[in-house]
């Protein structure tokens, strides 16, 4: 029996009525309830895109890749039900699987969002894999991420146009390193997603291992693997530090080792766990979400991995951050010293005069 046969069957929870805000990472989070609150942002948006032709670029799929149901790809099909279901998604996006050996899937599309996974995907994952893999990406549809990330596209493509322009260049640049750093927060977010829809935690770390180093598991061991996550994070030193911000900057999707961290950590803070009870925010309470409190949380989120960061360079800034603080703080101190001597002294010479 192969182990795929020896896994014990999971009874998955139905989240009912669930929303993406219940999966949304806090920096991800508050940068989409900022947008959605811009009346005709996504009709201006959709406008650009429309350049690029939508109904063209799905046509393409149409005609080179295959649409995936009940007769095509039955088990992708299944699994790709099972996940919507436990999502509470009603209306399943359209689905696609293209030739390529990656293991790789996208969300495309703003007017009708669908889903194309790689051939790479189907061969090599399992079925609680590609569950996890398939809610991964309706989590993006879910959320919307695909129509801001063509917010992105559009921008690098102006960016590349006005690259004779030093000002406009750099200005764009500006604005597209935030919004790379957002989506590789969404990145985060559709992992929670993909969880929630297989609601295995080794399955959605095996995926991630398959991501980083194909897809034999048999040479690969799942301790070592979540090492390697924390040397990542911690290891070495500063020049460590500026190879990862390099690495970082201009990718759309954190490191696997890197994501594998975060999925964990999200599991551990106990989050998970309310979901599954059935704790969790529903859709038909989106239109009360605050953005305030939104920005706020991604502002706590950012302050807590500055604070909890072990990465040498983090470490350094915190130290200068410490210091500089503990120089003004004398500097007041000394201050407030000198001028309470001076009026003490100004004191004193008035009594003697």
């Amino acid at each position: 029996m192969t182990d795929e046969e020896n896994r014990p069957v999971r009874r998955r929870v139905t989240l009912t009525g669930i929303s993406s805000r219940a999966w949304e990472h806090p920096a991800d989070r508050g940068a989409l309830t900022a947008l959605r609150e811009l009346r005709g942002f996504d009709d201006v948006v959709k406008a650009f895109f429309g350049m690029w032709n939508e109904r063209g670029f799905r046509l393409q799929f149409l005609a080179g890749a295959i649409r995936v149901d009940h007769r095509q790809y039955p088990r992708v099909y299944q699994r790709f039900t099972e996940a919507a279901t436990t999502l509470d998604v009603v209306e399943l996006p359209e689905l696609f699987v293209s030739q390529d050996p990656i293991i790789n899937g996208s969300a495309i599309g703003l007017d009708k969002p669908f889903i194309v996974i790689t051939t790479g995907a189907v061969e090599r994952l399992d079925d609680d894999e590609l569950r996890a893999m398939l809610g991964h990406e309706i989590g993006h549809v879910r959320s919307g991420h695909a129509v801001y990330k063509t917010i992105l596209m559009i921008l690098t493509r102006w960016a590349a146009s006005l690259s004779w322009l030093p000002v406009g260049a750099i200005a764009l640049r500006a604005i597209i390193t935030a919004m790379l750093e957002w989506w590789r927060k969404a990145e985060l977010s559709a992992d929670r997603a993909g969880l929630l829809a297989g609601q295995d935690p080794s399955a959605s770390l095996r995926l991630l291992m398959k991501l980083a180093g194909g897809g034999d598991l048999s040479q690969i061991d799942t301790a070592a693997f979540l090492e390697q996550a924390a040397e990542y994070e911690s290891g070495g030193d500063l020049r460590d530090s500026i190879h990862k911000i390099g690495m970082t900057l201009g990718s759309t999707h954190p490191v696997p080792v890197a994501r594998a961290s975060e999925l964990r950590k999200w599991v551990d803070s106990g989050a998970y766990a309310e979901i599954l009870g059935g704790d969790y925010p529903r859709r038909d309470s989106d239109g009360d979400a605050s953005v305030s409190d939104d920005v706020k949380a991604a502002a706590n989120s950012y302050r807590e991995t500055f604070t909890n960061s072990q990465d040498p360079l983090v470490g350094l800034l915190r130290k200068l951050g410490d210091g500089a603080g503990d120089l003004a703080g004398s500097a007041v101190r000394g201050a407030r010293g000198w001028m309470g001597d001076a009026s003490r002294r100004g004191q004193r010479d008035d009594e003697e005069s």
